[in-house]
């Protein structure tokens, strides 16, 4: 019988000795934790990598916890939530939760209450697609084929006939999803980006031919060039015509 998959707890929060405590308990009890000391670490971390939940600290050095809820709406990146905050304004905390936020916790707060907020919140949201990497995959799609190596959406990763893998980031992956969706159609830039990105999403073209690139050079560090499958559709977007 396969392990229970553990739930993965971003913890970000500038406190230290806080942070560590809050990470002890979710590992006794059966959750994974990550920690993170400010908001561009962690949204680094969720543009590469999937996780559960996460419990953000109001006021963070640099830039504060809306700001990091704003950033990661701007890069289609949905995770459920819970600030921690030593405010006990009610403004404070409506605007928390009007930002996105699924609960608010006033510090000091006891460590039995927050498990039981976080069991909670992860109930209400895993019925609600939190499995979500980009617009148009989640983290239970299945591995699939792109020429010749196997992209596991479980893993975030891509597995070579070598035997290597390589990571690879939420809209690199949602990318190669869509390709392999639509063989032997010319998808237009702007539909790629609005069924990977969302269709509100302010992406420019240009950014999508980065990541393009990017995909290129890897594969083709692996020995799989895709020059003739992964084709520029001058002045409209890219055609996937992979040869059967």
């Amino acid at each position: 019988m396969a392990a229970k998959v553990k739930p993965l707890i971003l913890v970000v929060e500038d406190d230290s000795e806080l942070s560590e405590l809050i990470e002890k308990q979710l590992q006794v009890s059966g959750m994974d934790a990550q920690k993170f000391y400010n908001a561009d670490d962690a949204l680094k971390f969720l543009q590469r990598s999937f996780s559960n939940l996460m419990l953000l600290d109001l006021n963070l050095p640099g830039k504060n916890g809306l700001s990091l809820l704003e950033d990661l709406k701007k890069n289609s990146i949905s995770i459920p939530t819970i600030f921690i905050s030593g405010e006990n304004r009610e403004e404070i905390k409506v605007a928390s939760l009007e930002a996105g936020g699924d609960d608010f916790m006033t510090k000091p707060f006891g460590i039995n209450e927050l498990l039981s907020r976080i069991s909670a919140v992860l109930r209400r949201t895993s019925r609600v697609g939190d499995g979500q990497l980009t617009a148009n995959t989640s983290l239970t799609d299945g591995t699939f084929d792109f020429l010749g190596a196997q992209v596991d959406p479980s893993r975030l990763e891509i597995r070579f006939s070598d035997g290597s893998f390589e990571k690879i980031g939420r809209k690199e992956f949602g990318i190669l999803s869509y390709f392999a969706q639509n063989p032997h159609l010319i998808l237009s830039r702007k539909s790629i980006i609005h069924n990977v990105w969302g269709e509100h999403a302010n992406v420019k073209s240009r950014s999508l031919d980065q990541y393009i690139v990017k995909l290129r050079k890897l594969f083709s560090a692996h020995g799989i060039e895709t020059d003739d499958a992964l084709r520029t559709s001058h002045g409209i977007g890219y055609i996937f015509a992979p040869k059967v």
